[in-house]
This record gives structure tokens, sequence and C-alpha cells, in this order.
């Protein structure tokens, strides 16, 4: 998912439970811009950090455990990602909209 400053949703790429997130996060960012693109270990990647400076926005992202060298992030802005959790927790609030099946498929 892709969301504004605010923690509002702006795209939604739906994927299979074991498909890694990172898989979508090019297609989630093409054509944005931004300052600052917030995420989480996962997401910590040079292909996707490249992706990131092309657009113009500094990558906020703590470094993955397996780094050689590690890439310093921005502490205190990171702190905003919350955000995005808030929004993941209030969505399991409202199950049936996490939990509606295309037809067919069981």
């Amino acid at each position: 998912m892709l969301a504004d400053a605010l923690g509002r949703p702006l795209r939604f790429i739906i994927t299979a439970g074991q498909v890694s997130d990172i898989t979508q996060a090019s297609a989630l960012l093409e054509g944005q811009s931004g300052n600052v693109v917030l995420a989480d270990k996962a997401y910590d990647s040079n292909a996707l950090r490249q992706i990131i400076a092309s657009i113009g926005a500094e990558a906020v992202i703590p470094s993955n455990r397996s780094r050689k060298i590690i890439i310093p992030h921005d502490e205190l802005a990171y702190t905003h990602r919350n955000r995005i959790e808030r929004f993941f927790n209030q969505m399991k609030h409202f199950r049936r909209f996490a939990t509606i099946v295309s037809p067919g498929v069981v």
C-alpha cells in the first residue's frame, strides 16, 4: 500500500499471502513524487533505493541485518511510519472488507 503523509491510502496492490510486498513497490511508486519514502526493513534493497532516488525522494528505510554496510536512516522521520500501521489496524476491524473472496475462488 502507498499512503500519503497522513497515512491515507493512495494505492493498493493485493498480493498472495506468501508473496513479498517488495515485489510491488516499484509499481506503487510509479508516477509518484514526494520528499521522503518511509518503509520497514522488508523493503531494504538497492534496487528500491535507486527507484526512490530517481523520483527525487529520500529513502527512510532501516537496513536489513544481512547488509554488510549499514545505511543510516532518519530515525525521527521513521517514527511517522506508524500512521500506516494504524491504518492497517483499522482495516482489521472491518474484517468483511479484508476477507472478500472472488466468485469461484475457494
